[in-house]
């Protein structure tokens, strides 16, 4: 058949690229169009979105997208990273800059929510792991800090829903980044009116929920004519990112649980694919999370702190002068005495510090450790602590399913890193396949082909990625010096705090 072409809009944290899929019924192919630059903006002692200037790139994508593909373009979707959102007025106005997860003013929210409402009737009512960049604490610090522009809200909206709004007009959240936010029921499968009355927040803000695959219209007028695509379809694939990265894991075991996956990147988000939400005291002891996904499946994750720590890392050596790629980076790391130091990837000072390097010195002094001295160490040191997470919350999620994992499937920019794939098979004893690279923007993609009538089931999708991407396998080497480390690293954990 003539191959369909579909636009997917993949926003990281860091970056943002408009990219077209050809679809031929089996496969599908990627053709990069645009790309451009994202990150926190300083804002008098706060860090927000340039949410204007990511609407003009994404814009100047779909006019190349246009002029290339003409009439032949299907469908747009969008995908972004979770928690974070926009506040409309009654007349559509926004309501103050956006924030993002990395702002300081959630600090001690979490802690105040709890004098509020029980920790466990949190958990209960929303089954997702506490971390003060969720959106539930946000919010909470919007009622402190600037309670009149929630007040004034008439529209609640998911970055990526802002986006399909300014597409299309469509007034609705996505499901998959709906149960990122800490302030929906993964039960009753609706926003948690109680937990948020509870809060003073207001509830009537919170829009319809609408399940992936959804179709949400057709592009604005004003859209259609100044990007030249005229009345193309707007769908909501899974929007949160990691909801389409799983749903692009080339697994053959769709439906069963001894399958793990790691959506590498920035973040870490490890987990496993079950059919119904775990809300159990023990799961809120393990602090895991189930985040909807395709199909009404839930992603039973941790979210671990991910290549954060050795992008940070890179950052501080080009400030001081030494400007490395990744590749060097990893060859370093290579390169260096195995185990020296250990760290927790997810300590509290590794979250947004100043100076990444001088914050895991800061922690090896503080644990009795030596402190990394060259590049290679700090690298190795990230990675090493990466993996060691890896194996923790792999033993986690098998105690709370009781099912053995066989498996484990990396997908996203990670997969790139061979010497980190290695790590993880030695540190969980497990084989690991990796691949694709473009998880994230391959789910998109097949997923608005899955609304028009393409594809059938989440499995057949999951075919379609095994067809269209090269995977490489890793096979587990066993070492003492793993398993010394895995020790060293459980008691790292269990220290006094």
């Amino acid at each position: 058949m003539a191959e369909q072409c579909y636009l997917g809009i993949d926003l990281g944290a860091s970056s943002g690229r408009v990219m077209a899929g050809l679809f031929d019924g089996q496969k599908m192919r990627l053709q990069e169009l645009h790309r451009f630059e994202n990150g926190g903006i300083s804002v008098g002692g706060t860090l927000r979105w340039n949410v204007i200037g990511l609407w003009s790139e994404i814009q100047k994508g779909l006019a190349k997208a246009a002029t290339e593909f003409g009439d032949s373009v299907v469908s747009i979707g969008i995908d972004t990273w979770g928690v974070d959102y926009v506040l409309l007025s009654q007349s559509s106005e926004i309501l103050g800059f956006p924030y993002t997860y990395r702002d300081a003013r959630t600090s001690g929210m979490m802690k105040h929510t709890f004098t509020q409402v029980p920790q466990a009737t949190v958990f209960a009512e929303t089954g997702v792991q506490f971390m003060e960049l969720n959106t539930l604490y946000q919010l909470v610090a919007m009622r402190q800090n600037t309670p009149e522009l929630l007040d004034a809200a008439d529209l609640f909206l998911m970055m990526p829903d802002y986006f399909n709004w300014l597409l299309s007009g469509s007034r609705v959240v996505e499901y998959t980044n709906a149960t990122t936010t800490q302030c929906f029921h993964p039960v009753q499968k609706d926003w948690s009116e109680s937990l948020l009355k509870q809060l003073e927040i207001p509830t009537d803000m919170f829009p319809e929920v609408v399940a992936p695959g959804t179709h949400l219209g057709t592009l604005r007028d004003e859209v259609a004519r100044n990007t030249g695509l005229g009345k193309v379809n707007v769908v909501a694939p899974a929007t949160h990112d990691t909801g389409s990265a799983v749903a692009a894991v080339p697994t053959e075991k769709t439906g069963q649980a001894n399958w793990a996956y790691i959506s590498s990147g920035t973040w870490s988000l490890m987990g496993l694919e079950i059919n119904e939400a775990i809300v159990s005291p023990q799961a809120m002891e393990l602090n895991l999370t189930n985040e909807g996904g395709v199909d009404g499946t839930f992603r039973l994750l941790k979210n671990i702190a991910g290549l954060w720590l050795v992008q940070e890392c890179r950052r501080s050596f080009e400030r001081n002068g030494e400007s490395f790629d990744y590749g060097k980076l990893t060859q370093l790391a290579a390169e260096a005495a195995p185990f020296r130091s250990i760290i927790d990837p997810d300590d509290a000072t590794f979250v947004s510090p100043d100076d990444m390097p001088a914050a895991i010195r800061d922690f090896c002094r503080n644990t009795n450790q030596p402190e990394p001295e060259s590049e290679g160490q700090f690298v190795r040191c990230a990675l090493e602590a990466l993996t060691l997470k890896y194996r923790k919350v792999l033993s986690t999620l098998e105690s709370l399913t009781g099912t053995p994992v066989e498996v484990i499937h990396i997908v996203g920019g990670g997969t790139q890193n061979e010497l980190l794939n290695q790590f993880t098979a030695n540190a969980c004893g497990r084989p690991v396949v990796t691949g694709p690279v473009e998880a994230t923007v391959l789910g998109n993609l097949l997923l608005q082909a899955r609304t028009a009538g393409e594809i059938g089931s989440l499995a057949d999708v999951r075919g379609s990625v095994r067809a269209s991407s090269e995977m490489k396998r890793f096979e587990p080497e066993a070492s003492s010096e793993w398993q010394a480390a895995n020790q060293r690293f459980d008691e790292l954990l269990a220290r006094p705090r």
